[in-house]
């Protein structure tokens, strides 16, 4: 017997996610490429868009010097230590919230009440409360934090697989075996969500707060330059915390290869 099959082109191909590493570092150059020629060119005067260059040049400078290096400790220093404090009181009220129904009955409208409030708002009572100091910095980071990480481990545990749950519960797992071996790792997809956004956020809010009470930092140094019109120093600013921002994305990233390897 002839098996006669017909070929059926796969139609859900477009689906599949790649990765277009090239893409990604020719849209980049491609973007630095395109600034140096708009500054070559003299399409903006220098003073208002320097040259990727001159940015370069400044910043090996300030390198050099130490004073960029000084800036970006502090900096690195204030937002490891918020995004740590924010992460960790996100995931555990979201936990609670999620898994114990009077702790979601009192953590609810509390969070849907204080959530929408602007934290970089906040940073006015936060230096009344807790000085000029470095703990108002940290601290409105870590509310920024607290929230997105609150919602998406909430969100990731009441959306854990119940089947799961309840064979769990039929072996005998008690509330913390429950907690640990099924719902925490079920979470964990929404939890680096939460990590993702909340590490974007806590970059916007380090500037803001640097900005308004501080004496170092990248915020401070964006500041400082913009009151002397030193924008090549600005943009250094601006590059570096672009350059965090895609730091922090590619260590998350990896990290939830490493922690979740059965996501796709």
């Amino acid at each position: 017997m002839t098996d006669h099959r017909v070929p059926v082109p796969d139609r859900t191909r477009f689906l599949e996610r790649r990765q277009f590493p090239l893409v990604r570092v020719v849209a980049l150059v491609g973007l630095v490429v395109l600034w140096e020629i708009f500054t070559r060119i003299r399409w903006v005067p220098p003073l208002f868009l320097p040259s990727p260059l001159g940015v370069l040049r400044s910043g090996g400078q300030m390198l050099v010097t130490g004073e960029l290096l000084g800036h970006l400790a502090t900096s690195l220093q204030r937002i490891v230590l918020g995004f740590g404090l924010g992460a960790l009181g996100g995931i555990s009220v979201g936990l609670a919230v999620g898994f114990w129904s009077l702790a979601e009955a009192v953590g609810n409208p509390v969070i849907a009440a204080t959530f929408p409030i602007p934290k970089i708002a906040l940073l006015p009572l936060l230096i009344l409360w807790l000085g000029i100091g470095e703990a108002s910095k940290v601290a409105v980071i870590a509310l920024g934090v607290f929230f997105p990480m609150a919602i998406n481990t909430f969100t990731g545990v009441r959306t854990a697989d119940p089947l799961l749950i309840r064979a769990a519960v039929a072996f005998g797992a008690g509330h913390l075996s429950l907690i640990r071996k099924v719902i925490l790792p079920s979470a964990l997809p929404m939890i680096f969500a939460g990590l993702k956004l909340g590490a974007g956020t806590s970059l916007l809010l380090l500037v803001a707060a640097e900005m308004i009470a501080a004496q170092s930092g990248i915020g401070f140094l964006i500041l400082h330059a913009q009151n002397l019109m030193e924008t090549t120093k600005l943009m250094v600013g601006i590059v570096v915390l672009s350059c965090l921002g895609v730091s922090a994305h590619w260590f998350l990233a990896r990290l939830e290869r490493l922690v979740i390897p059965w996501k796709p």
